[in-house]
């Protein structure tokens, strides 16, 4: 193959790779809505073990059989779902049979509300007055005699007596009544089936599925697995407890007011509200037009409408933060196109399963690598990582969503680490990016300014003294807390006058000076920052500003140490002189080096021994050990050694402890 046809072929790769995409995808929604009276079934069984599978496994925990335990939540599930048709199927023959008696009322209230908006003169008012006239006259004519029975033109005829013949058999009247109870019957056996064959071969159908996500690491995977079924099974069965709880308040709550067929509208409530978003107004809104309809005044419709308020907000609020947070896994968007989807392939039931089911498969693309891209395109964390999002911000100006952003971490974990797992991160990213001449002139200035400016914004945040746990904050927040890990012991430590020794009791006894690399200066101010929270005085220079003003031992006379920052130095040469001049200026200052991209642990090694500083770090952590190790009169406890979580990218990294004097 030539060198232009190979380059055609690889400039038509990613039109070819999308038309892939798109057949794949036409293929696999025709096959769901074709098959639709096959997958309905098979999803709501699916669903059914997922809910009742914790339930199973607690009674065998207790020692019952398993075929009796998963006979007794089947026999469990299916008396709740009959007895819940059979109350549907009651409420609505009485709602039927009363809803004639509410047309006077409803009449009356048009014709109040018409009056009303005429009295306020031509304008939309009047227009809507006389559409509620039109709609007044309309209900008016409801039952009304036919025209030709009220002229009294045509003398009344004599009835003539009729004699109707059935030639129906018992069999065909019966035939009649049942036909159209065989498919709902049907489908809630074969879904039944369904929950009893998953539940009775739920290893078996765990093993098979992992056999196609993949066996390259058998023990994650499986771990992985069994833990997105836990999750699943416990989100499910708190989302079908909150909702059976709304619908028995409402109901309850309807029954009080007076509202017709309440218990129809609690029951219809509580599946509605699987639907976000649109579910809770639509429950809301078919009792609320019946108490229209019924009361002739105003009452009924505005305390149904705070019933319906309070409850959501109690259990949205309240109830469901306790339990699984505020979210279920899925971005918004995500859920609206998933309502849509489902509702196009299935209809009204597909719009009920949408959010579990997408729920199902945002777990599993979470959990199985060959499904990651669910999670990306439904899954409500962000799609790059806490450092790519920093690093994005600062690039276009946005320090005060960054500065949001840490607010919400810093409500879980202490400055240090924000600084460390995030933004020192991202600036790494940025100097990359840098090294390569991809970011330059104003771009570069607004990356520096934004980062200095997210720094000053965070001088005067404090962390929470009471964690409350990642699924209380933000999707974005949780991500970044859970990618950072916990904090470092050494994060809890302030010191106080009388700990720090005589040296270092100055005003300010730390002088941070940056390099001369366009992000030192950031890197540095974040290292003053976390000094200064931790009792020790702090403040940043850079080189540039001390060739110009150069310092005397008059103005080192107080300090006690200095630290060098430096996101990368220009050579080891350049390193060793700017340590040469520090000792020149203050000989009895100490001296910490921080050189916050490099990973490589010979590397460290040598500069730790061609350079003469007391400590060499590579993260403020790491620093802020040194620095309090150097200052206090007593042992400062070492960093943490637990590993935040495996991360190929931190396998390199190195934190060097202060070397004794």
């Amino acid at each position: 193959m030539d060198i232009v046809t190979s380059q055609m072929l690889r400039r038509a790769l990613p039109l070819f790779t999308a038309l892939a995409v798109s057949v794949l995808i036409l293929t696999v929604s025709s096959i769901l809505y074709l098959g639709r009276e096959i997958f309905v079934p098979f999803a709501l069984g699916i669903l059914l073990s997922f809910i009742l599978a914790p339930i199973v496994i607690g009674l065998q925990r207790m020692r019952v059989p398993r075929i009796l335990a998963i006979s007794g939540a089947i026999t469990f599930a299916s008396v709740v779902i009959l007895a819940l048709g059979f109350v549907i199927a009651m409420q609505v023959t009485s709602l039927v049979g009363e809803i004639p008696s509410y047309r006077i009322t409803v009449q009356q209230k048009l014709e109040n509300l018409s009056q009303s908006a005429q009295a306020q003169g031509d304008g939309p008012f009047a227009r809507a007055a006389r559409a509620l006239e039109d709609m007044a006259a309309d209900i008016q004519q409801l039952g009304a005699p036919a025209p030709a029975e009220t002229t009294g033109a045509a003398a009344p005829r004599e009835p003539i007596p009729v004699v109707v013949q059935s030639e129906q058999s018992i069999i065909d009247t019966v035939t009649t009544v049942v036909t159209p109870l065989l498919h709902p019957a049907a489908t809630l056996g074969v879904v039944i089936i369904f929950a009893i064959f998953i539940l009775l071969q739920r290893e078996d159908l765990r093993n098979r599925f992992i056999r196609l996500a993949g066996t390259d690491d058998l023990q994650q995977t499986t771990a992985a697995i069994d833990d997105a079924a836990k999750r699943l099974s416990k989100l499910l069965l708190f989302q079908l407890g909150v909702n059976t709880a709304f619908g028995i308040i409402t109901g309850c709550g309807l029954w009080l007011l007076g509202v017709p067929s309440p218990f129809l509208w609690g029951i219809l409530g509580g599946i509605l509200r699987f639907i976000p978003y649109v579910g809770g107004i639509v429950g809301a809104g078919l009792p609320m037009l019946l108490a229209f309809a019924v009361d002739p005044g105003w009452s009924m419709v505005i305390w149904t409408a705070v019933l319906f308020l309070g409850a959501e907000a109690v259990l949205s609020n309240v109830v469901e933060p306790v339990l699984y947070g505020h979210s279920t896994g899925l971005s918004p968007v995500a859920i609206l196109l998933a309502a849509t989807v489902w509702a196009l392939l299935w209809g009204a039931v597909g719009l009920i399963l949408a959010t579990p089911l997408t729920i199902c498969l945002v777990v599993m693309g979470r959990h199985v690598p060959r499904l990651a891209f669910i999670d990306v395109m439904f899954g409500d964390r962000p799609a790059l990582s806490p450092a790519q999002i920093f690093y994005q911000r600062m690039l276009a100006g946005a320090p005060q969503e960054a500065a949001d952003q840490a607010r919400e971490f810093l409500r879980e974990r202490e400055l240090a680490t924000y600084y460390d797992e995030v933004a020192l991160e991202g600036l790494r990213i940025a100097h990359e990016d840098v090294a390569r001449f991809a970011v330059k002139d104003d771009r570069l200035d607004t990356l520096r300014a934004s980062t200095l400016e997210l720094v000053d914004d965070l001088a005067n945040v404090r962390t929470s003294a009471t964690k409350r746990g990642s699924k209380h904050l933000t999707a974005e927040a949780a991500a970044a807390v859970d990618a950072a890990g916990p904090d470092q012991q050494i994060t809890r430590v302030v010191q106080r006058a009388e700990d720090l020794r005589p040296e270092w009791r100055g005003k300010t006894p730390v002088i941070c000076i940056s390099g001369f690399n366009a992000l030192d200066q950031a890197v540095t101010a974040m290292l003053s920052q976390v000094l200064d929270r931790h009792g020790l005085g702090s403040r940043h220079v850079t080189l540039r500003e001390l060739q110009e003003t150069p310092p005397t031992a008059e103005d080192a006379r107080e300090v006690a140490l200095v630290c060098l920052s430096f996101i990368e130095p220009l050579s080891t040469v350049h390193l060793r002189q700017a340590v040469r001049r520090v000792h020149r200026v203050a000989p009895k200052a100490r001296i910490l080096v921080g050189i916050w991209r490099q990973r490589d642990p010979a590397m460290l090694r040598e500069l730790k021994r061609r350079v003469h500083a007391d400590a060499l770090v590579t993260t403020l952590n790491s620093a802020l050990a040194a620095a309090l190790e150097m200052s206090g009169q007593r042992m400062v406890p070492a960093p943490s050694a637990e590993p935040k979580k495996p991360d190929p990218a931190d396998a390199t990294r190195v934190e060097s402890a202060a070397v004794p004097a």
